[in-house]
């Protein structure tokens, strides 16, 4: 059971799965919450598809744009177009000039996968266990050696020391 129901707080329709089994819901675009037996509701249906093209028309004519909206295809009928036309991300990145395979790895070793050299962040941590407490400049050396700029890797340690993943005393450092 899907239903089509109304904040009466912001005015935001929203579809809500289930209705009956909730007490309550909320409001997808203010947060308020709602007790869902005292929503307003303006549609329910069995098919989910049925009531987001039921929202969707709620939406235009709160608008002003019912006229347009009968001219439109059915929402999932615009999803399957969307997905057909334009150009894909390879196209894209072909016609920029880039290389889409170069990009994919850039992306891969960017997220931590499929790398041969640690990321800056491993570098810094790596930098404190490597030696007993060390100092800032300890560390921000410990990571030039390894590729990362004195810049990042003090950078890198102060946002480690703000997350609570390592701890200062008296200039000294160590993982937590």
């Amino acid at each position: 059971m899907y239903a089509v129901v109304g904040c009466t707080e912001c005015g935001s329709m929203w579809l809500l799965t289930d209705p009956r089994q909730s007490k309550t819901a909320n409001c997808p675009r203010c947060g308020r919450t709602h007790q869902t037996k005292k929503l307003r509701t303006f549609i329910e249906t069995e098919d989910r598809e049925a009531a987001r093209q039921a929202r969707a028309a709620l939406l235009a004519k709160k608008h002003g744009d019912s006229e347009a909206f009968a001219e439109t295809a059915h929402v999932s009928e615009m999803e399957e177009s969307v997905a057909e036309s334009g150009v894909d991300d390879e196209e894209y990145l072909e016609a920029s000039g880039l290389d889409a395979d170069e990009v994919a790895s850039a992306g891969e070793r960017a997220m931590g996968g499929a790398s041969s050299s640690p990321n800056r962040v491993d570098v810094v941590r790596e930098a404190i266990r490597a030696t007993d407490r060390p100092t800032e400049d300890e560390v921000a050396a410990y990571a030039a050696e390894r590729g990362v700029p004195d810049a990042a890797a003090r950078d890198l340690l102060e946002k480690l020391t703000r997350r609570g993943e390592v701890s200062e005393s008296r200039g000294r450092y160590r993982l937590l």
